[in-house]
C-alpha cells in the first residue's frame, strides 16, 4: 500500500505558553496626565518537536511608558503544536511563519 503523499496540515493543540505583567512604578505613574509612549514587538519561532511536528510560538510585548519610566510591560507568548507533512520545503518558512 502507497503512503499518503497528500499534503497536511493539522493544528493539535493551542495554549497560552507564558504570560506576564509587570507595574514597576504603580500607583505613582497610574497618576500621571501625559500621554504614554507605546512599543509593540512580535515575534515568531518554530522547533520540531517529532517527526512532522512542529510548536510554533508566538511571542508579543508591549511596552508602555511616560517619558523614561514604564507605566507597565506586558509579555504573552500563545503556541501551537501543528502536524506539518508532505509540503516543498520552500513552502515551510511561510507556513511556519
Amino acid at each position: 500500500m502507497a503512503e499518503n503523499q497528500e499534503p497536511t496540515f493539522q493544528i493539535q493543540r493551542v495554549y497560552l505558553k507564558e504570560a506576564s505583567l509587570e507595574q514597576p512604578n504603580s500607583p505613582a505613574i497610574l497618576l500621571e496626565q501625559e500621554q504614554p509612549t507605546v512599543d509593540i514587538q512580535l515575534g515568531v519561532e518554530a522547533n520540531p518537536v517529532a517527526d512532522g511536528v512542529f510548536e510554533v510560538c508566538v511571542t508579543a510585548t508591549v511596552t508602555t511608558k511616560i517619558k523614561d519610566k514604564t507605566v507597565f510591560l506586558v509579555e504573552a507568548k500563545q503556541a501551537g503544536i501543528f502536524e506539518i507533512r508532505n509540503l516543498p520545503q520552500e513552502q515551510m518558512g511561510p507556513i511556519m511563519g
